[in-house]
């Protein structure tokens, strides 16, 4: 038995209600004063660790989720809101994986099913509860990073994952490229590998022994890293951009012959942490009048959360 809901249904209303904007924490997106808010339901439903599943209300909070499933030895690869650890739904809306995307997975892989109020009020289901399960059309990874364009989550079931034995990270300063490639060649699945020009940073996961066995490896063949506490702060590089996993070397290669804008990247993911914005370029206009013609089908009123770009994510 699901959550009931219809009660947010209502509270969402039919069409002729006008704008209305989901929130959670806002530890993501601020919701705009003018528009009539609404909240999720939250609270942790039914939790089946031989099943790797859990579900739960969207307006819960990631750390209240992530607390039950350590009780059980496990998590939900779901990353927390800049300031607090934000709401399930704001993080699949949102659909910003974190910096360890490049061994845990993409954030929308973690949602199996969803039950969502669409722009006319009405209760739409979509995926399937379990993780085995590849029928019909995957309606489900349109949702994830919608921001709520194209659907208010209110019930989810999430795909959950065992908690690594290990999880250690370590660093080389005067990394060049080589170095960089050579980790992400040489460690099996690496959780993360940043790389700012000058020092990379990487995360091994998994069985202790063979964690141990691959840094002993390294350093062998490349030169002792040093294990340090985390990763860098990521505070300093507010902004983000994506480009493909090819370019980074040359991106990066450039921005140190200039001397300008600092940045850190994602090894391997294609992900770019920059301290200053840049002009977003879509050269591809195929992708905007994809986005386009999913709000005519989804949001044809345009009601749900107005003003957010799907390209950008941000407010306009």
């Amino acid at each position: 038995m699901g959550i009931d809901l219809s009660p947010f249904a209502d509270v969402v209303g039919p069409a002729n209600r006008g704008p209305v904007w989901i929130a959670g924490q806002q530890s993501r997106v601020a919701a705009p004063s003018s528009v009539r808010i609404v909240t999720a339901p939250s609270g942790i439903y039914d939790l089946q660790p031989d099943e790797m599943t859990v579900v739960c209300g969207a307006g819960t909070s990631i750390g209240e989720l992530q607390d039950s499933l350590t009780a059980v030895g496990q998590y939900v690869n779901l990353p927390r809101g800049t300031h607090g650890s934000g709401t399930v739904g704001g993080a699949l809306s949102t659909g910003r994986s974190d910096i360890y995307r490049l061994g845990r997975g993409a954030i929308r892989d973690t949602l199996l099913q969803a039950r969502y109020i669409n722009h006319d009020g009405q209760i739409v289901s979509a995926g399937g509860p379990t993780v085995k399960n590849v029928s019909g059309f995957d309606l489900c990874r349109l949702l994830v990073g919608s921001f709520g364009q194209l659907g208010f989550l209110g019930e989810v079931i999430l795909r959950t994952r065992p908690i690594p034995q290990s999880s250690r990270w370590f660093m080389k300063n005067d990394a060049r490229q080589d170095y960089v490639e050579a980790v992400l060649r040489r460690v099996y699945r690496p959780a993360s590998v940043l790389w700012d020009g000058h020092t990379v940073w990487f995360c091994i996961e998994g069985n202790s022994r063979d964690c141990d066995e691959t840094i002993q490896q390294l350093a062998t063949d490349l030169g002792a890293p040093t294990e340090v506490a985390g990763p860098p702060e990521l505070n300093t590089f507010p902004f983000r951009e994506s480009i493909p996993p090819a370019e980074l070397a040359e991106l990066v290669q450039s921005q140190l012959s200039r001397g300008s804008d600092q940045l850190l990247v994602e090894a391997g993911v294609g992900i770019v942490h920059r301290h200053s914005p840049t002009e977003l370029k879509i050269t591809d206009k195929t992708i905007e009048l994809l986005h386009q013609r999913m709000l005519q089908q989804f949001n044809p009123t345009g009601r749900l959360n107005p003003g957010v770009s799907l390209t950008t994510g941000s407010t306009v």
